[in-house]
């Protein structure tokens, strides 16, 4: 995208809901308390989230993952939704259709799949923020990895917005809300 996606507009329009603020006020309508990885000194807008800082820039999606899941497991959480802010499109029934059998299952990992593993749209187990850990010791820097590590199920599901990253203009226009005229 050329610039940081977190704090571009949903709908790109000045002064409409970004893409951090659009994905925390749905995960917020399933998962408490929400927490926000954010790069060292990445401005954000004011957001209903703890927002926890990496601390080194530019480690991938895994070292944040496994901020997330100590602080989320510090919150007496066993499982926590992990998603990415690219995801403007994202709905609570992508949550409620993974939730579920994590805990039926009792799985480490439930990733949606629907033709490609969403590794950034999961719920996983916050006790992993220890696997994470050795992981990236050992040198690992994928989510891919940890699915590997640990017991992962995968829920098939039929290709749908709500699981669409946003990577480049054309993709967050795919995403928009219809404009009033």
């Amino acid at each position: 995208m050329g610039r940081d996606k977190a704090t571009l507009p949903y709908d790109g329009a000045p002064g409409s809901p970004t893409l951090v603020e659009r994905v925390v006020s749905v995960i917020s309508a399933r998962c408490q308390p929400v927490f926000v990885i954010a790069a060292p000194g990445q401005a954000l807008p004011d957001l209903d989230a703890v927002v926890l800082r990496d601390e080194i820039r530019g480690v991938g999606p895994l070292l944040a993952t496994g901020r997330g899941l100590r602080a989320a497991a510090e919150a007496g959480r066993e499982y926590a939704f992990v998603c990415a802010v690219d995801m403007p499109a994202l709905t609570t029934e992508v949550i409620d259709l993974l939730a579920d059998p994590a805990q039926r299952l009792s799985a480490d990992v439930v990733l949606p799949w629907d033709g490609r593993t969403h590794y950034l749209a999961g719920i996983y187990r916050t006790s992993l923020h220890g696997v994470i850990t050795e992981l990236l010791q050992a040198g690992h820097r994928s989510m891919r990895a940890l699915a590997q590590a640990v017991e992962t199920q995968r829920i098939v599901l039929p290709e749908q917005p709500a699981l669409a990253n946003v990577n480049t203009p054309t993709d967050l226009e795919a995403v928009q809300p219809p404009r009033l005229a």
